[in-house]
């Protein structure tokens, strides 16, 4: 009865099903060769095509086969899984249950692929495959000893093991797992002890766990007796770099990248490092190396294009940015940084044509932003309005943002009372958002109304007690505008514990203190906040604090440190008319 089910699927839709279980469109077929396709080339790839040969299926199997086949074909990926899955499991068929992994790893569905590797261990307790997954599926459900035994039956099968793969993705691990996993690494290592695999991943652990020189010294000893081991020269070049030791790091791989000029992640690296440092020729030299090495490397010929635009190269960022659009490569960051390249040169056309063709992406918005101011500037203020609601409206679910950028594209412009209607209406449809209502604090304060400004602050704190920017902005509001100096110089003391290096935060906890009388506590924070940031404001804060101190030379040297970055500072200005009497310094 099988056989005869079989011939006649294979006489109505061209369909049969070879020898290695895999199901394959006949020669007379059309939609529904089609329609088997995917499942043809499955049959193609374990070189099952040259002979038709007969499985011995129960009719159930291969209806789940043949559903599953069309559900794909429709977009239906879940029913094509869970079919075959279900058919994997009543036939205990390999071919099946391969096919299904692979279905299951590009659907990312770690429950099939826990099911299919343990079914695939019963069928071939030797499958090399069947080991790999079922340990990437043990060390995601953070069963980690079974994952390493997986990994070491691979081993003993004669195949690589890719403990070093494994070590990496502990990174994803939280830290006392990783310190088990480092545990298991070290008693596998006395199992194994000539495997540079395993010592590269108890290094690479030692790293995640905070021992970096720890891990140095397992490289060390790893690489005088595996010195080609590439891994391992690119983990010592980063650890040497975490540990201090940058001028080393450089040293080392500017070594081994000429000895291994074709190891993209060694160059790649070795550039980063350049740039951290600020080697920016010698960051632009590498990665025009590693353009030429792998001319089909999108992402390296971004990093060459950006680091010719920091050295003021423009021609060159332009070509490398030009080239990744026609090849249709981070086509959305070329057209923001030539934007930022026609906005530099003054072409303010030109750039908005490239802005306005960021789609999408992390440059979306500040493209977007800059494109509107550069139209406002030009007296299309309306206009740039216009577009961002009209974006507003085709992307509802970016509301908030085109929002925002409504408001402080008003607010740039000094149109305080137009911003604050947008920011209230805006409000009126996101009341939780933390940045629309700190942006209408701003706004009210600046329109002289602290106490409407001190209400939306303490709203947003009510939603975010720890929200470090609000505190401050609520301390410094109090400061200024009120004699309620004690609270406000709780809530700064809270925000600076928070965040104690923001220079923001700094010059309020300075001016609390000077508006309390505290001038030789001020005078250490506005010197702090000023290092930081030398802000007109600060400047004008920190002179005031030294002039009442009696230091006034010194507070004339930062008054006019302040007055060259910014001439018409109000706050400045005034400050130095209150104390000297003059507007000359």
């Amino acid at each position: 009865m099988q056989k005869v089910v079989l011939l006649l699927l294979s006489g109505l839709i061209g369909l049969t099903v070879s020898g290695c279980a895999s199901v394959t469109a006949g020669p007379d077929t059309t939609e529904a060769e089609a329609q088997a396709a995917p499942v043809k080339e499955a049959t193609e790839e374990a070189g099952g095509t040259a002979e038709v040969n007969y499985a011995d299926f129960e009719p159930e199997v291969l209806y789940l086969l043949l559903g599953a086949e069309i559900a794909g074909q429709r977009g239906r990926f879940d029913v094509t899984l869970a079919n075959y899955v279900q058919a994997a499991k009543l036939s205990r068929d390999e071919g099946i249950t391969e096919r299904a992994m692979r279905i299951s790893q590009s659907l990312n569905a770690d429950n099939a692929q826990r099911q299919l590797a343990k079914l695939w261990l019963e069928i071939d307790p030797a499958s090399l495959e069947a080991h790999r997954v079922s340990a990437i599926q043990a060390l995601r459900g953070n069963n980690l000893e079974t994952a390493l035994s997986h990994m070491e039956q691979i081993m003993d099968l004669g195949g690589d093991a890719d403990f070093d793969s494994l070590a990496a993705m502990a990174g994803n691990l939280p830290p006392e797992q990783q310190q088990e996993m480092l545990t298991l690494y070290t008693r596998l290592a006395e199992r194994h002890p000539d495997n540079p695999e395993i010592e590269y991943g108890i290094a690479l652990l030692l790293k995640m766990t905070g021992e970096p020189n720890q891990g140095l010294e397992r490289l060390n000893t790893l690489l005088e007796q595996h010195p080609n081991f590439q891994p391992a020269i690119i983990l010592k070049g980063d650890l040497l770099y975490q540990t201090g030791r940058k001028m080393s790091a450089l040293d080392y791989l500017l070594k081994n990248t000429r000895r291994f000029p074709q190891n993209r992640q060694m160059g790649t690296l070795y550039g980063r490092m350049l740039i951290s440092e600020g080697e920016m020729r010698a960051a632009q030299d590498e990665f025009a190396r590693l353009v030429r090495q792998f001319p089909d490397i999108p992402g390296l010929r971004l990093s060459h294009a950006l680091v010719a635009l920091e050295n003021g190269e423009l021609a060159l960022a332009r070509k490398e940015l030009t080239q990744l659009i026609s090849e249709g490569h981070h086509t959305d960051e070329a057209h923001y940084y030539l934007g930022r390249i026609a906005d530099d040169e003054g072409k303010p056309k030109l750039a908005i044509g490239y802005y306005e063709q960021v789609e999408a992406g992390s440059h979306y918005f500040p493209a977007l932003a800059r494109a509107s101011e550069l139209r406002a500037d030009a007296g299309q203020l309306d206009e740039a309005l216009a577009s961002i609601r009209r974006m507003r409206e085709t992307h509802p679910e970016q509301g908030e943002s085109f929002w925002l950028l409504e408001i402080n594209l008003l607010m740039d412009r000094d149109l305080q009372q137009r911003a604050l209607d947008s920011a209230s209406q805006a409000l009126d449809q996101y009341p939780d958002s933390i940045r629309i209502r700190y942006s209408r604090a701003m706004l009210l304060d600046a329109l002289n109304r602290p106490a409407d400004a001190e209400q939306d602050l303490r709203t947003l704190l009510e939603q975010d007690p720890q929200n470090a920017v609000a505190l401050n902005a609520l301390g410094y509001i109090l400061t200024t505008r009120t004699d309620r100096l004690g609270e406000a110089r709780s809530l700064i003391e809270r925000a600076l514990s928070l965040d104690p290096e923001n220079p923001a935060i700094l010059d309020s906890m300075g001016w609390v203190l000077y508006r309390q009388g505290d001038l030789s506590g001020a005078i250490d924070y506005l010197e702090q906040a000023y290092a930081a940031f030398p802000d007109p404001e600060v400047a004008a804060h920190y002179g005031e604090a030294l002039w009442v101190s009696g230091q006034q030379t010194q507070a004339r040297i930062i008054w006019k440190e302040g007055l060259a970055a910014n001439p018409e500072h109000p706050l400045l200005l005034e400050t130095i008319q209150r104390l000297t009497g003059t507007d000359d310094l």
